[in-house]
């Protein structure tokens, strides 16, 4: 029978078990979304020249800035991000 306590991880040569993994720091996650929700500001206000200039904002970020992008500007404003996707139903393509 499978045992359902978690396992440790094995000790790396220098005797500690910290292999890594998501950075939990509150200041630097914080910092991260100041910066997302700033450039989902941007892209809503780019929407008005049109979807070309989304996607050129996108472009520059990355795969999560991406993502945290949309999911900041479908919340704040969802009608922008509906003309988002009537005029661009493609935009999915963009978080690649």
């Amino acid at each position: 029978m499978p045992s359902s306590s978690p396992s440790t991880p094995p000790i790396n040569e220098d005797g500690d078990n910290n292999r890594g993994g998501m950075d939990t720091d509150t200041e630097l996650s914080d910092s991260w979304w100041q910066q997302v929700k700033y450039y989902a500001q941007l892209a809503m206000e780019r929407i008005e020249n049109g979807v070309h200039a989304v996607k050129e904002l996108l472009s520059t970020l990355t795969v999560d800035e991406r993502l945290g992008v949309i999911l900041k500007f479908e919340d704040a404003s969802p009608e922008k991000f509906a003309q988002l996707v009537t005029d661009a139903p493609q935009w999915t393509e963009w978080m690649a």
